[in-house]
Order: structure tokens, then sequence, then C-alpha cells
């Protein structure tokens, strides 16, 4: 390649290195620096060399350039001038058939192609025929006409040996010191020789898409490229530098997912590994957060950028797809502990306090602790309860009359109000109860230890005995600082195997059930309304398998047991709400106002789950105060406290502080509206809970349905229509409830479904009529 006359002459003296640059011979590929460019000039802090030529030498070659007409070279195809063309200035006129022309394909490429044909007034098609606007021209190579379309690769492949970007340093540095601006057609002579059809168009190619030395500024007549000031250039340079580095990182971590996702299941790297290097945690949990929509925008666009190195789509599902492939989550992860930012951990000062009270064991009431470990006492909850805090007692008075006892667990003996541990259950508001896990509201070395109650051991409680009248009214009640030693913990299956066997050794539990039936009349004499259904509980076993062990199990609130227990429970916390009230004591008070509808408007519906389903459709909205007892509708008492669950239940919890201090004679820790606004602390975190448990249960019920043999039938209960002939459903052996279209039968009547489809992660289910063969179908 041979230099221009006048940068031949400016050349003069010039040592060798100094005339590579101005294309003594070809460049090397893009990407490969020359040893020339290298090879004259001094250190630069921009990563490049200072050039020992004269700045005369580029001084003349722009004079000379600017000097001519530049109309000269473009006479030939009927173009003004050799610029740029890329600011919709191109029109019908300047657009000819046969010119080679650089276009915006998309915001990603930008496309050489022929001119061949107008397409519209403004449009032209190209060689593969397809339109291309005015606006879409980048770039017109000048110097060219009826360029055959054949040989646009041959075209770009001698361009490859011109695109050496390290020649845009060396002009910057050069160009740079006098601020002065370019043209293509001149970048192309001082770096080439000479700005023939492809010289030119490398440089266009390398100053257009230049980041760094050269920023493109508009003029009357053509584009122009002004070098930017040394420390734009720096700070570019600097943002390159981490971005190629980043892009490295990528790359390396793309890898390492490549690899985890190869390896078989039993192989694959842990959790704790992902999180060890920094930078790979940084990435993971990136794609973590997209997973569950819960990300920012930085960790929003890395986890973007992983699943499309990847080749996945840009989604969450994607992501979660990812991360349970290279085994970081378990198949039948549960995303919402993640969404919600769940506290499944204590932090180290917590679990120091949980300690101290364990080596303790302080018990603020000691002193005024009545002995009630004489009494049969009963424990009755769920098979795999971890926290118990509630059991019974009761006894025949020589009257006649049943007295109860309701014996509940009592934390706070041990903890104090406002102190960390209290702090942090008012910030978790409850424990969490998952078919996988629990997540108590306390340190489990409280919670499931020293807090519950523990057959056959001194366990303290408060106790609410309560004396009831023949009809299931309360004639009297007392509230005491307690110590209980519970005989048996059963679960409610045994419980009401115990109540059908009716043993006389078994008399107080008799006693119980009796007064569970007396309360029960007396409410409904009140007013009470039915709201016994039919509800699923599930346990998993191993849970991290990708098939893990169902046992799924349909509680019937109406069994006896169960409602033994509620009895119970409702009857200690109507006894609670008196006492504050004969008290004065700012409570929790919880009540429900009567329904707009009457109870009997639902008489005709069988009794049982589809009349209870119509009284809970029709309930109004719960109500609290903190300063006296509202009635409760639902319930029929004139009051109602939720106190048996201090363990479990924050609002509980405050119940105790409250009544405990009472007891002892000293002023309650909180006002009436300290409790408000704890309680609606506590309460944000228990929606959260509430919501937490419904979604899981309702994810592992469609997994158990997934299991089940195609086409398996099902007993289902019409529990309302919606819709014309699209009803709510009770799967009765699932305890389900589902939607589908009926085509017989009334709200009350059983019908038979089965299942199409079932899919837990996208919360899919499908479920059909099954018409079964009868007589008279055939007629």
């Amino acid at each position: 390649m041979g230099l221009s006359p006048m940068a031949a002459r400016a050349a003069c003296g010039c040592s060798s290195a100094a005339l590579a640059f101005f294309g003594s011979r070809p460049l090397r590929r893009a990407g490969r620096r020359p040893a020339a460019a290298f090879a004259w000039g001094q250190s630069s802090p921009y990563g490049g060399c200072r050039s020992r030529l004269a700045h005369s030498l580029v001084d003349s070659v722009l004079d000379e350039l600017r000097s001519r007409r530049r109309v000269r070279v473009s006479a030939k195809i009927g173009l003004q001038g050799t610029k740029e063309l890329s600011d919709n200035k191109i029109d019908k006129r300047a657009l000819q058939k046969g010119l080679l022309l650089e276009f915006q394909k998309d915001s990603q490429r930008s496309l050489l192609a022929v001119v061949e044909r107008p397409d519209g007034k403004k449009n032209w098609m190209n060689g593969i025929l397809s339109s291309i606007k005015p606006q879409q021209v980048t770039y017109v190579v000048p110097g060219v006409m009826n360029f055959d379309a054949s040989r646009i690769d041959e075209f770009l492949e001698k361009a490859q040996d011109l695109l050496d970007p390290t020649v845009l340093e060396c002009a910057w540095m050069e160009l740079s010191e006098k601020d002065k601006s370019i043209m293509v057609e001149e970048f192309a002579e001082i770096v080439y020789g000479n700005k023939e059809s492809l010289e030119s168009y490398c440089a266009h190619f390398l100053l257009s898409r230049d980041i760094v030395y050269f920023v493109k500024v508009e003029s009357r007549d053509c584009s122009m490229y002004q070098p930017r000031s040394p420390p734009q250039v720096e700070e570019l340079l600097r943002r390159k530098r981490a971005k190629e580095e980043a892009e490295k990182e990528l790359e390396e971590f793309v890898h390492l997912v490549k690899s985890a996702k190869a390896l078989p299941m039993e192989s694959k790297p842990p959790k704790s590994s992902w999180l060890l290097d920094e930078k790979v945690r940084q990435k993971i949990e990136a794609l973590q957060a997209y997973a569950v929509d819960a990300c920012d925008d930085e960790q929003r666009r890395l986890a973007g950028n992983i699943l499309k190195a990847m080749g996945f789509t840009r989604t969450s599902s994607a992501a979660l797809k990812l991360l349970i492939n290279v085994g970081y989550f378990p198949a039948h992860v549960n995303l919402d502990l993640f969404k919600y930012d769940v506290r499944t951990m204590y932090t180290e000062e917590v679990l120091s306090a949980a300690e101290e009270l364990l080596v303790g064991r302080p018990d603020s009431d000691m002193h005024i602790r009545k002995d009630l470990s004489t009494l049969k006492v009963y424990a009755i909850d769920v098979d795999e309860a971890d926290e118990l805090d509630d059991a019974l007692s009761a006894i025949r008075l020589p009257d006649g009359r049943i007295k109860v006892w309701i014996h509940v667990a009592d934390p706070t003996c041990m903890i104090k109000p406002r102190g960390i541990i209290d702090r942090e259950a008012m910030h978790r508001g409850t424990s969490i109860f998952l078919p996988t896990a629990t997540f108590p509201m306390f340190p489990e070395r409280l919670a499931m230890n020293v807090m519950s109650l523990q057959q056959g051991k001194q366990c303290k409680s408060v106790s609410v005995s309560v004396t009831l009248h023949p009809d299931g009214s309360i004639a009297e009640y007392t509230l005491e600082n307690s110590v209980i030693k519970p005989t048996y913990m059963l679960t409610y299956e045994s419980a009401t195997e115990l109540l059908y066997m009716s043993l006389e050794e078994e008399e107080e539990l008799r006693i119980l059930q009796e007064a569970s039936s007396i309360c029960a009349q007396w409410r409904r004499s009140q007013g009470s309304i039915d709201t016994a259904m039919i509800e699923p509980r599930i346990k998993v076993s191993n849970p991290d398998d990708p098939e893990p062990n169902i046992n799924l199990y349909v509680e019937d609130q109406a069994n006896p047991a169960m409602q033994l227990v509620s009895e119970m429970m409702v009857l200690c916390g109507e006894a609670v709400a008196a006492f504050g009230a004969d008290n004065n004591l700012p409570l929790p008070y919880r009540g429900h106002p009567q329904c707009n509808t009457a109870v009997s408007a639902f008489s005709h519906l069988p009794d049982g789950p589809a009349r209870s389903f119509a009284n809970i459709s029709v309930l109004r909205a719960a109500e609290m105060d903190f300063q006296k007892p509202v009635p409760h509708g639902i319930l029929g008492i004139p009051g109602y406290v939720q106190f048996t669950s201090p363990i479990r239940r924050y609002v509980d919890l405050l119940a105790h502080y409250q009544v405990k201090a009472f007891l002892r004679g000293d002023s309650p820790p909180y006002s009436a509206g300290d409790l408000e606004g704890m309680t609606f602390i506590a309460s944000m975190h228990v929606k959260v809970a509430r919501r937490l448990h419904s979604n899981s249960l309702r994810y592992w019920l469609l997994e158990y349905l997934r299991r089940q043999p195609k086409g398996r039938k099902y007993k289902a209960l019409i529990l309302k229509f919606v819709k014309d002939r699209m009803a709510v459903l009770l799967l009765v052996e699932v305890g389900m409830q589902v939607t589908t279209i009926v085509s017989r039968g009334k709200v009350g009547d059983e019908v038979s479904v089965a299942v199409d489809t079932a899919h837990p992660r996208d919360d899919i289910l499908s479920i059909r009529e099954v018409i079964e063969d009868t007589d008279d179908n055939e007629e």
C-alpha cells in the first residue's frame, strides 16, 4: 500500500515505525496489535505510546485533504461528497442502484448490502430483496458503482485485514493535542495512506464502533469525529477494562454452571460451595432473586446476561430451572421463603440470649404458683406438633357441675417485654408451619424444649379454670400461675379412639367431652355459626429429594376430639376476656359483628361442609379493641381473647404479659395504644405466614394429585355454583377445594371427578366431572 504524495512528502525523514502508522504495510486483523504500532513513541497513561512524529505531518495531511474538492471522488456516483450518510439526509436521488452501503438491521447488527431497486417513494430494496429505509443507512461506501452483491463476503474478508483498533489510539494521540476533528476519508488517508473504497469503509467501521477515543459530531455538511479529552478517555478505558473483566467473570461462571449442570444429581456441588467466592455468590444470588421476581436492577441485568449466555429465555422460570439443574435448589424448593424474605434463622445475638435463659431458667412467678400437678392433664394436638402449649383437665364437682382447666404454657416466666427475644418474636409474629418444615417464633431450644409442655414433667403454666352452669355458660372462673404435670400426650386420632372406647379409668376425658358439648349448645343458643370444614394437612419427609414422601391427612373439624379441644380454647378466650373486663385490663380483644344474613337462611343445606361453606361466605370482617371486650358474633360469646398459644402466636404472648403482670400485682407493661401498634406489626407477619402456609399446602396437594394414577376418581361435594354450572367442589378424600363444570346436582350433592392435569410449580390444576354409567343414562 503506498502513501499519498502529501503524506510521503510530510513523512520524509521519519522512522520506519512512523511510516508503519501511515500504511507502509497492511494492518493485521482486529484484536491483534501489530508490532509497529508499539515500536515507536514513549509510554502514555492511556495505554499507548507517545508519538515522536512531528505535528506538522498530521497538519499537512489534513490541510491538503481539506483543500481538495471532496466531490471529485463522489461525482462518479452522484453523491454529495464521500461523507457518512446517517442523519435521514438520504433521499431517492442519493441512493442509486449498485451502491454498496451499510445499514442498521436491528439494535445489535449493521450489515452491508447492495442497492437493487426503489421500494416505494423513499425506500430501496437490497440484494436479498429486503426493504431499507433511508434512516437505516449508516454509511455509503464511496468510489463504487454497480457493485456485485456476490462480492460482499470478499470485500469484508479484505476489510478484516485492515481492521486493527489499535490505530485508533495512535491517531487519537496525534489529533487530540490540537483538538482536531476529522472526517472518515481523512482518517483513512492518515491511517492507510489512501481513501479508496475499502480503506474508507474500514475507517468508518473503526470510528463508528469506537467508544473510547473519538466522538461523532455533526456539522452542516457531514459527520465528523472529534478526539475525546484525556480525562474522558481515561475514564472510558477504565469502564472498558471493568466491562472486559465482568465479561471474563461471566464466561468463567457460565463454564462453572455448565459443568455443574452436566453432573449427575448425586454428584452436584452443595449449595454452600456456590457461596464461598464473593463473585460467584453475587451471580448465584442474582439468579435466585430473578427466580423469585425480587431482584433490583443490577441483579436483573446480571441474571439476564447469565441466562442469555446459557441460551435460555430471560424468565424467572428459566432461572429457577437452572438453579435446580445445578443443584443449588432442590426440585421442590419453596420460593416464597425467598420472595417474602422469611426469617428462617436466628442471629447469634438472639441465640446467645436464648442460651443464657436455658442456663438460668428464671421464674419471676415462683412464689405465686399453685401446684396443680395432681390433676390428670390431657395434651391433645396433631401428631407432629413440635410446640405443645395447651392442655386440659376436668372434674365433676360435688354439686354435679363441671369444672375444667385450660392449662397454657408460660413462656413469659422466662422472657421479658421489650427484651431481645421478645422483639425477635414480635417481628416474626407467629411460628410458620409448612408441610416441609417448621420455623418457630422462638429459638428452637426454647420453643420445643423448656417452654413447651412435656409429658410426665413439672411444667410452668397459666391455668384458666372455669366452672360451668348446667346450660354451658360460665358460672365462675379464675386465672392463676400454676405447675402441672401432663399425663397424656394424645393425637386427635388417639383421643377420638379413647372417647369412643369410653373407658372408666378415663372419666376425666369423658367429662371434658360433656363440657365441650354443653358449651357448644350454649353458644348455638347465643347465635354462634358453625364453620367446621374438612381441611387437608400434609407432612413431607425428605423434602430435598426429587421424589419426597408425601403424607396426607384429611381432618374433619367435626371430629369429636377436635371439637372438644376447639370448645375449650373458645371457653378459655371467653374467660380471659371476662377477666380483662372485670379488672379494666388492656388486652387484644377480638370480636366479630353478627352477619347480615340470618343463620336460618342456610338451614335447607345439609349439615356439614356445604352449610359451613355458606356460613363462611357471608362473614363480616373481624374487629379488635384494646380497652374492652367486643361481642364475637361467630362464636356467640360476649368477648374473646386469644390466649392459648403464646409459644407460637405473638398476640397471645402480649395477652400473657398483661395478665401475668396483673397477677403479680404490677402495672401492665403495655397501654392499649402500645398493644394496638405491636399487634399491627405482628399481624403483618402473620399475613405473610398464612400466605406461605396456604401456597405451600396447595403446592404439595397438587404434587400429591400429580402422582396419583391417571383416571383415579374422587368424591366431590358441591359447595357453591359460581356461574351457571361452574361449581366450587370439595374433594372429600383430599380436603381440597377446586372448581369445574358439573352437569347435574345441587349444593350439598356429591359428584365424581377426575384430575386431568396437575402441575404444582405452575399452579395448574384441571378437574373434570366423571359421569357414572347408570340405568337412567342408558334409558
